[in-house]
């Protein structure tokens, strides 16, 4: 997870963002797939355990 706080001295968060992991993992699919095929790519996000349900937004 990436947790994106801040503060305004107050005891409620001024802003708060959390964002899933699945945008980090996305963001590495073109560097771990260069030089491979088309075809390999759908292994490649296999092992990368994305949840589209997550980066789809």
């Amino acid at each position: 997870f990436a947790i994106y706080l801040v503060s305004d001295g107050a005891n409620k968060p001024y802003r708060l963002k959390i964002r899933a992991p699945g945008f980090a993992h996305m963001a590495g699919l073109d560097e771990m797939s260069r030089g491979h095929m088309i075809a390999d790519v759908v292994a490649i996000i296999g092992t990368q355990d994305i949840v589209f349900g997550e980066v789809d937004r």
